[in-house]
């Protein structure tokens, strides 16, 4: 199979020759359509995530048809299009994962980090860990949804009932996310790089109700934020904008060190917490609600070979939405 691996962190993806892997006892080989290209893609590639195999298939937004399974894997036929996300496995006898904290598992392994990953034209996954995908969705609208949808959708929740919400960082899950505050009536303020009146414009074509620059401060004061992108320095900015008891979400993997900040930014009982990968629980309760809304990706399609093209335009902020790689389409 053709599969696109990392080698070196900080040196481009190199295109090679594999042998399709074969999938263990619990496993489904997966026939890999498309492939999502996610900003921790990036944050593993440029080795601000530290911890990688190596050599790694990254890729953790995979949608595809199971072509076998494994003596144990029953849960699915052969046939079954199924989408495959960030957390990969866990252990299922840890504290955490005793207490429906599977996300924060002792010894969770995560796909295209610890899990070779959906840059390739096969994968396989433990069937425990694979979402069936509603018919609603074609191959490239769905392969967001694995994770700029699931760990936002968990980010999400964690405003409670929040009315006003602030997305800092409009890029993969804020304009999915910003659907589904729509379908539920919510405001969404959509703070963007100062200047990028790009952005700001796209966030209001799809209904919010203000968009500036992270410079800037709403019009409201909000019930809450989710942070995006992964600038420490919009956890002050986001305290700002927010009402007393307010929520400030903190939603990536990975943020740049967040500067000292003066107390009465806190103080009022405003809370900051963050966000650590997502449950099964998660997986199935977004992938209910997006065919309702209905949730429709804004969405950039590229080559498999071409997947080093891909994550430099992700880095340089290129296009609205969300980047997909396509592979057996």
């Amino acid at each position: 199979m053709k599969a696109m691996v990392l080698e070196k962190p900080g040196q481009p993806l190199v295109e090679k020759d594999l042998p399709i892997p074969k999938p263990s006892d619990d496993q489904v080989l997966i026939k890999i359509h498309t492939c999502g290209v996610c900003r921790t893609d990036l944050h593993i590639v440029d080795g601000e995530l530290t911890e990688p195999k190596l050599p790694l298939i990254p890729g953790h937004e995979i949608i595809g048809t199971i072509v076998d399974r494994g003596k144990n894997a029953k849960r699915f036929k052969k046939g079954t299009r199924v989408g495959v996300p960030w957390l990969g496995h866990t252990c299922d006898h840890c504290y955490y994962c005793d207490h429906e904290m599977e996300n924060l598992c002792d010894d969770a392994q995560f796909t295209g980090y610890q899990i070779d990953g959906g840059y390739a034209e096969y994968t396989v996954a433990d069937e425990h860990f694979c979402f069936p995908i509603h018919d609603r969705f074609s191959d490239l609208q769905a392969a967001p949804l694995m994770c700029a949808g699931l760990i936002g959708y968990r980010s999400y929740s964690m405003t409670g009932d929040a009315k006003r919400i602030g997305f800092y960082g409009f890029g993969a899950a804020a304009h999915i996310l910003i659907q589904l505050a729509n379908y539920q009536n919510r405001e969404i303020y959509a703070f963007t790089r100062p200047g990028d009146t790009k952005g700001q414009q796209f966030a209001k074509e799809l209904g919010a109700v203000w968009a500036g620059g992270s410079d800037e401060l709403p019009p409201e004061e909000l019930d809450a934020t989710i942070i995006f992108a992964p600038v420490g320095p919009l956890v002050p900015a986001s305290l700002k904008a927010v009402r007393k008891a307010g929520i400030v979400v903190c939603a990536g993997i990975h943020m740049s060190d967040i500067p000292s900040f003066p107390y009465k930014l806190l103080w009022e009982e405003r809370q900051v917490r963050s966000v650590a990968n997502l449950t099964r629980k998660d997986g199935d309760e977004f992938l209910s609600l997006a065919p309702e809304v209905p949730v429709k990706t804004e969405v950039h399609s590229y080559p498999l070979s071409k997947a080093n093209d891909a994550l430099n335009d992700l880095r340089s902020g290129a296009f609205e939405g969300a980047a997909v790689l396509t592979v057996n389409s």
